[in-house]
């Protein structure tokens, strides 16, 4: 696999593992120092986003991606992914809604395993 797939295979799988709330699974792609930044601006752990995830304040049905873009930096340890992805949510206490979600995505290669970073959230 190449680089590039490699790091969109890992924003597939952590948008798979918070479907199924699957903690161990959203661990699995996320450097111990990621943070997720919401569309409001909230600011979020890796960890505290697994457990909101698992305490149903993020609850994540069904995920359709447009594309998934990856671009490697020249370094090859560095990596930006855009994806773009319709996804069937119930956040924050609000009824289930179908956002189109795009998330800006930061990778790094870390003791030669690709890790998430940082994902900015906004719409498309």
């Amino acid at each position: 696999m190449t680089d590039e797939e490699t790091c969109a295979q890992l924003y597939r799988d952590l948008c798979d593992a918070s479907m199924r709330k699957d903690a161990a699974g959203m661990a699995a792609p996320l450097a111990d120092d990621y943070v997720l930044v919401h569309m409001t601006g909230m600011r979020q752990s890796g960890r505290a986003y697994i457990e909101a995830v698992l305490d149903g304040t993020l609850n994540y049905y069904s995920t359709e991606h447009d594309s998934v873009d990856v671009r490697i930096s020249p370094d090859g340890e560095h990596a930006a992914i855009c994806a773009r992805s319709r996804v069937s949510a119930a956040v924050f206490g609000g009824g289930r809604h179908t956002w189109r979600l795009q998330q800006d995505l930061r990778a790094e290669r870390r003791d030669g395993t690709w890790l998430l970073t940082e994902s900015r959230a906004s719409t498309y």
